[in-house]
């Protein structure tokens, strides 16, 4: 019998992105390949890449450098955003033989004859005004979670964003689609899932080849509260102009979504988001922060910030700094701004030094630090359910509540994967939570 060959995976950047490549891979599996892990020994290394972050560019570098120590003659596959931008610089990597964009990736196994080394990295990318259709994916890759892509591209037209000339326009799977791949999930086990997209708010757009919202991402929610078998959703990140009150409302009362957002907000300065061309102003998301907030108040609030944005002063940032600390907000992901070739940022004045932005960048750091261990610290001594990982880190197992505190218990395996009720007790000295179960277990601890 011949030997299969084998096929490893790297991904880079977004959740999207992990569940695209989850998609890609049951391809490779399809046409009877095996998947192994990227630090083994394969004949083909797929990296997926990412245009979002600077440190994306250089680290694809040294991916490609890392597949080519384990074997010299493998395959080297290069999709994704970044292939997508800049399909020649990727090409021109030493050891890349395959550069495929946004709408050729999800056909990499029709672009692959015998994986013979190429002298130059062959580039297949459309113009991305061809990436107007859809391909629905999903990744599972722990036991606890999955990813279900809902939404692909972006019609919005932020300065300082590379994703809609990376992904193409906005374009959403069909609903009947969604449910049943919630469904095909739900089979395997799979207790949560997570759903993303590049702009999920505007589910709906594009979902028949148009461009009218056939569906809102309302009824898209409202179903998949339906889908049998699966015990938590949640929503990975959506803009505040899209989440809307009944939605929010809705989350409240569900079955299964848990009380958990993520809203970029990018700037606290009316005039920076103009700058940025966001598409509301600091008001509406104080809004939607006191509506989730009067309907939801255990609620944890995720936000994305931007530092060091072209134009940004210090006052602007102190502006930004005294909203974020003084809305009823739990954590940060804060994002230093770097230049994108193709964007109009890129171009504006007044760039702000590096050292400055890196500064900034810390202060909003360390503001994240103080607001997750307020919000932590606002659950001591109330009561949660809780679903548990599978990695045993130092003898304790983690998991998260539905609204996202983060809790260990000493290790136990057949904790895994499993959902239970539990009380928060106090905050370990590793910032997690200690808790107890409030439920009668029908097993040893």
């Amino acid at each position: 019998m011949e030997n299969k060959k084998k096929v490893a995976f790297y991904t880079l950047g977004c959740k999207l992105n992990f569940s695209e490549t989850s998609t890609i891979a049951r391809n490779f599996q399809d046409e009877g390949f095996e998947r192994v892990d990227f630090e083994e020994v394969a004949d083909m290394y797929v990296i997926n890449t990412c245009s979002v972050t600077e440190n994306a560019d250089k680290q694809f570098k040294q991916i490609v450098k890392k597949a080519m120590k384990l074997n010299d003659k493998a395959f080297v596959a290069a999709v994704g955003c970044y292939a997508q931008l800049k399909p020649e610089e990727l090409a021109a990597v030493d050891g890349v033989d395959l550069v495929l964009g946004a709408t050729e990736k999800f056909k990499i196994t029709d672009y692959i004859n015998d994986l013979t080394k190429n002298n130059f990295g062959e580039v297949h990318s459309c113009e991305i005004e061809e990436a107007d259709f859809y391909v629905g994916s999903y990744s599972i890759g722990d036991r606890t979670r999955a990813f279900l892509k809902v939404q692909d591209g972006c019609d919005y037209k932020c300065t300082y964003c590379t994703i809609p000339l990376a992904r193409g326009i906005s374009r959403s799977d069909a609903l009947e689609n969604v449910l049943k791949n919630a469904y095909e999930i739900s089979q395997q086990g799979i207790k949560e899932i997570v759903l993303t997209g590049v702009n999920i708010g505007d589910y709906g757009k594009g979902e028949f080849g148009n461009k009218k919202h056939e569906h809102t991402f309302l009824d898209l929610v409202k179903a998949l509260d339906e889908v049998e078998g699966i015990e938590r959703l949640r929503i990975s990140s959506i803009e505040p102009n899209l989440l809307k009150n009944e939605t929010i409302e809705f989350v409240s009362k569900s079955r299964t979504f848990v009380p958990h957002f993520h809203i970029p907000l990018q700037s606290g300065s009316n005039e920076i988001l103009g700058k940025m061309k966001r598409r509301y102003q600091r008001e509406v998301y104080v809004d939607r922060v006191n509506k989730i907030r009067k309907v939801m108040p255990h609620a944890c609030i995720g936000v994305d910030v931007i530092v060091g944005f072209p134009g940004e002063t210090d006052e602007h940032f102190l502006e930004t700094y005294n909203f974020l600390n003084e809305l009823d907000i739990s954590y940060l992901h804060v994002f230093t701004y770097s230049e994108r070739d193709n964007t109009e940022a890129a171009t504006m004045e007044n760039v702000v030094p590096m050292n400055v932005r890196s500064k900034r960048s810390k202060m909003l750091r360390g503001l994240s630090v103080k607001k997750r261990r307020a919000f932590y610290e606002s659950q001591i001594g109330t009561n949660h359910t809780v679903l548990f990982e599978s990695e045993n880190k130092e003898g304790y197992i983690h998991g998260f509540t539905e609204n996202y505190v983060k809790v260990k218990t000493p290790w136990n395996p057949e904790l895994v994967n499993t959902l239970h009720e539990i009380n928060l007790t106090r905050i370990d000295e590793d910032g997690a939570v200690r808790m107890e179960f409030t439920e009668i277990m029908n097993y040893e601890l």
